[in-house]
């Protein structure tokens, strides 16, 4: 086990899961378990060395990832959507002075960042925006209604897409680095809702201002094609195997406990349990196997854009996100009352709220009309197996 995830994993039992109730219960930020990732300098493990970062990969985010969410999904899903963030700028920053000395700074002060992507009047379409940048002597100044800002408040950072111009169509974007003195955050929505409740993802009238070299170098569309969608479903995929984990590692202790009540008899749930294995493996298995066409990918010019990869991430969302929902589904009818009660130590409930949360958050159904796209482009899979 890695330093990093040894870490993890301490943050998770001993802080995470200690507060994951009461961070669902009130709809809280889960400062606790956060202070501990930042603590144990996880927050900027992405950061080249370089830059004063440790210089970890892809792999090392997504057992993270998987590791927290055991304990608490809120948790795991604010360092994700972090870490998708941190991603973005390693990868195309490019030589940009400014994006360097923030890297820097962001591994030296362990900053958070989140993101404002969604936006009012776009229903849902996160690769096309109404505002835009309005630039002056090289500073720009930007004003946008996003529905969805997660965990904004208590972020250090906040990564913006806006159009690059005023005149610019919807789809040519940027992304831009806004430090939180450079923002102003007016709530609009509070945020009050059936899981992930601790990721605190309310929608505000933001308005930003700093100077045009925070704009990320490269187009939002290559941004988001090489780094934020893989990325993303590879990070959103492992917390969601963790929650997925969890539920079945309470289940089996369940029917283990069943099984010293009445020894020599095979208990109720036994059969059940072991098909929602079977599940879980093939969970695991279609992650680590878009892991690694994800790291293969970046090694080449052109394999993060590839559609070919494009149409497997999006397949580990849908897969994943259905998975979780039917493993956690599986455990509350093996476990029965005890896991449907929410005093009980294998109470199931907030592992099925939250996995829920994993469908509609970037609609499975926007992400399958999508895939039916790609799929008119997409050659013919003739690649031997070996």
């Amino acid at each position: 086990m890695s330093p990093w995830l040894a870490a993890a994993r301490a943050v998770g039992a001993e802080i995470a899961a200690r507060h994951a109730d009461d961070v669902d219960l009130r709809a809280r930020f889960p400062a606790e378990a956060v202070t501990g990732l930042r603590d144990r300098q996880l927050l900027g493990l992405l950061v080249p060395s370089t830059e004063g970062g440790a210089g970890a990969g892809i792999a090392d985010v997504v057992s993270i990832c998987h590791e927290l969410g055991r304990y608490c999904a809120s948790t795991a899903m604010v360092y994700a959507m972090h870490q998708i963030q941190v991603a973005c700028i390693v990868r195309h920053a490019g030589h940009n002075p400014w994006q360097r000395a923030f890297l820097r700074r962001l591994a030296d002060g362990q900053l958070l960042l989140a993101s404002a992507t969604s936006e009012a009047g776009a229903a849902g379409d996160v690769r096309s925006s109404i505002c835009a940048l309005d630039e002056k002597r090289g500073r720009f100044t930007l004003v946008k209604q996003a529905p969805v800002i997660s965990y904004g408040e208590e972020s250090d950072a906040i990564l913006v897409t806006a159009r690059r111009t005023a005149q610019s169509p919807p789809s040519d974007q940027v992304i831009v680095v806004v430090p939180r003195s450079g923002v102003e955050l007016q709530p609009q929505e509070t945020w009050n809702t059936l899981g992930m409740r601790g990721t605190c993802s309310r929608g505000y009238r933001l308005t930003a201002e700093g100077e045009m070299s925070q704009v990320i170098p490269v187009p939002y569309a290559d941004v988001s094609a090489q780094t934020m969608l893989p990325v993303s479903h590879l990070v959103w995929g492992a917390l969601w195997l963790g929650i997925a984990t969890d539920a079945l590692g309470r289940a089996r202790a369940f029917v283990r406990a069943e099984a010293k009540k009445r020894p020599g008899e095979t208990p109720l749930g036994a059969a059940r349990l072991a098909v929602a294995v079977n599940e879980l493996q093939t969970m695991k298995s279609n992650l680590l196997a878009c892991l690694r066409l994800y790291e293969a990918a970046i090694g080449s010019v052109d394999g993060p854009s590839a559609i070919s990869l494009a149409v497997a991430m999006n397949n580990l969302k849908l897969g994943s996100s259905q998975s979780v929902v039917k493993i956690v589904g599986e455990a509350m009818l093996i476990c029965g009352l005890a896991g449907y009660r929410n005093d009980s130590p294998f109470s199931l409930g907030r592992h099925l709220r939250d996995a829920h949360s994993a469908a509609v958050m970037v609609s499975n159904d926007r992400i399958s009309a999508n895939n039916a796209t790609l799929a008119l482009a997409l050659r013919d899979d003739l690649e031997p197996l070996a």
